[in-house]
């Protein structure tokens, strides 16, 4: 980064949080870190790793003097940090967010910072896993990925190219769209597949012999459903938040699945090694393009 952060906060320093302030201070991009959580041990956990400096449990006294702000809890309780800090930023301070819905953080910043939204520049790293706390935390886990900056019509060009090269100090390559068009992408490739990974394990759970069949289960469960370890909660409020483009694609794979059901039913050999053929070639392309 071409400026140090003087003083970064971090709220909600959990994997996304911590591995920001790891990777920021790998790369000399950040002086002072303080980290801000409910959870006593996790917030000592980070200390312990280096992530952060200081520890703190109140948001807005922990945003006096900073010069950029990482907001980093789950989306459904970033209006209330927002609300929290908005009187105690200062009028250079910077703010983005780590959240994987854009339109509802968005609207939560418009209704709370008041004239400090300018001075909000949304993002979302493309980043996540199906680990959550510090713990988890490396300052690796941005290098190479993509992150998506969202900004807003009022946010000055300064504002915008310091949380890029933010994120660019984290090794992470940067993006830019409009929100709307970040949340239709995200719920097809990323929200869908976390709700379709927690919905089986939940239906092969319920079942009365969900012991044996999770006995006999091999990788090929493990790889489909990995993401139904990831942090309930944050996936609560991501589904809840981008529920109308959600539900567009769950209706869509609905009306796939009921296609692969009808060749199933007709025996159709031909058209369900057609469709296994093109789903291969284009899962192979999508990973010899991106690794």
């Amino acid at each position: 980064m071409p400026i140090p952060i003087e003083k970064l906060v971090v709220v909600g320093v959990g994997l996304i949080g911590a591995s920001f302030a790891l990777a920021l201070k790998a790369a000399g991009g950040a002086r002072r870190v303080v980290g801000v959580g409910r959870s006593r041990a996790n917030l000592e956990q980070a200390l312990a790793m280096g992530a952060i400096d200081d520890a703190m449990h109140d948001a807005a006294r922990a945003v006096e003097g900073a010069d950029f702000v990482l907001v980093a809890t789950p989306v459904g309780a970033m209006r209330d940090v927002f609300a929290g800090i908005a009187p105690k930023l200062a009028p250079d301070a910077v703010v983005t967010d780590g959240g994987s819905t854009k339109q509802s953080v968005v609207a939560a910043a418009r209704a709370t910072l008041g004239d400090r939204t300018a001075q909000f520049v949304p993002a979302h790293p493309i980043a996540g896993s199906d680990t959550s706390g510090a713990a988890a935390a490396t300052a690796a886990l941005y290098r190479d990925r993509e992150v998506i900056v969202t900004p807003l019509q009022e946010n000055p060009p300064a504002a915008v190219a310091r949380v890029r090269a933010a994120w660019q100090a984290c090794g992470a390559r940067v993006a830019e769209m409009a929100p709307g068009e970040h949340d239709a992408i995200l719920a097809a490739v990323s929200h869908l597949p976390h709700l379709l990974s927690y919905a089986l394990v939940h239906e092969l759970a319920a079942r009365g012999d969900a012991t044996q069949l999770f006995a006999h289960a091999g990788t090929g469960l493990r790889d489909v459903t990995r993401l139904a370890a990831s942090h309930p909660e944050m996936w609560r409020d991501v589904c809840l938040a981008n529920r109308d483009a959600l539900l567009g694609e769950l209706r869509r794979y609905q009306d796939a699945l009921a296609r692969v059901g009808a060749l199933l039913e007709q025996s159709d050999a031909a058209a369900l090694e057609r469709l296994f053929a093109a789903a291969r070639a284009a899962r192979r392309a999508w990973t010899d393009r991106n690794g």
